[in-house]
């Protein structure tokens, strides 16, 4: 995007880890993640590179993760809503395949 930190590379990469790898929206663990929640500290494993704000989401074919869409650059909000929009086109397609 014109205009985004060059860490927001690394920034959506790593969203679309943590949607793959912990099979959940990175807005939903940010939820999860807050002090007295089950998974409070979670951004502190893998190295860094869980991230637990919004702009990450799975992807599922049959209830199976294929993938994720991680996206940054934007705001908060921004992220989480394109993200969102991306995972709904890909349900999409899907659904005419």
């Amino acid at each position: 995007m014109d205009g985004a930190y060059i860490a927001s590379f690394d920034i959506a990469l790593n969203k679309s880890f943590t949607s793959a790898s912990l099979k959940m929206s990175t807005e939903k663990l940010g939820t999860l993640s807050q002090p007295g929640e089950s998974l409070y500290g979670i951004q502190f494993t893998n190295a860094g590179k869980i991230v637990v704000f919004g702009g990450g989401e799975p992807l599922t074919v049959n209830e199976k993760i294929v993938g994720a869409i991680g996206v940054s650059g934007g705001s908060a909000a921004e992220d989480t809503f394109l993200a969102a929009y991306g995972k709904d086109i890909f349900k999409e397609v899907l659904a005419c395949l």
